[in-house]
């Protein structure tokens, strides 16, 4: 049995350790929020945080996360810091297709929460292991600066 906590609860998985997180978390838990884009860690779609840091999920297998707290889009958006970031992503146009979208929003948060008051080249350096085909990203940028703005104190 692996256990870990999962959007704030304590769960237990007896899936093969080498299983994705991703594949438990879709599968499983029925987490669907993050999405597997390129399964090779190189797209960000299916970002979760794993002890606050941002971590693509479709690289760590299950087995290494024993004991961690995982937070996924699912669970995060059920937040204030998700809500300003939402509305942030819709004034700015910062959403497009939504397919990156999760992935971007857990991003944002783990950067905000590091950096609460990014430079726009602290926001491209923190969304950089994230890839979006239809903003061109100056949108995304604008969301997250707006964002920091708008949750001053959350972060």
């Amino acid at each position: 049995m692996i256990k870990f906590h999962l959007n704030g609860k304590e769960v237990e998985t007896k899936a093969p350790p080498t299983a994705r997180l991703i594949d438990v978390l879709r599968e499983e838990f029925n987490l669907i929020g993050s999405k597997e884009g390129c399964g090779d860690g190189e797209c960000g779609a299916c970002s979760v945080h794993v002890n606050t840091l941002v971590q693509n999920s479709c690289l760590i297998p299950i087995g290494a996360i024993e004991g961690s707290e995982i937070v996924t889009i699912d669970g995060f958006c059920k937040t204030e810091q998700f809500r300003i970031l939402s509305d942030c992503y819709s004034q700015t146009g910062g959403v497009q297709c939504g397919f990156c979208i999760p992935g971007m929003v857990m991003a944002s948060a783990a950067l905000l929460s590091k950096n609460p008051h990014p430079t726009e080249e602290e926001i491209r350096d923190g969304i950089s292991g994230n890839l979006c085909r239809c903003t061109g990203y100056n949108m995304i940028v604008d969301a997250i600066d707006l964002a920091a703005k708008k949750g001053e104190g959350l972060w």
